[in-house]
């Protein structure tokens, strides 16, 4: 029996969505912390962040890296 490896596609957010919004601010170069996602959408902080677990679950792959003395950096990996 083989393993067969199957890569899933992406659900996109619909167009103009504050997700749609969210997913392009992950995907640029400097990413974006918790503070970018809140202020550019309205959510609260609790909703900034299960909405990037959503994207997870839509098959996102979004990193996080906090560098010292900073704020926490979310990024969307490049496929």
């Amino acid at each position: 029996m083989t393993n067969i490896s199957r890569k899933t596609a992406i659900k996109q957010p619909e167009k103009g969505s504050r997700a749609a919004r969210l997913v392009a601010m992950l995907a640029r170069k400097q990413g974006a912390t918790l503070e970018d996602i809140t202020t550019a959408t309205a959510w609260k902080p609790h909703s900034a962040r299960a909405a990037l677990t959503g994207l997870r679950k839509r098959g996102y792959e979004i990193t996080s890296d906090k560098p010292e003395g900073g704020s926490r950096t979310y990024r969307i990996e490049a496929a």
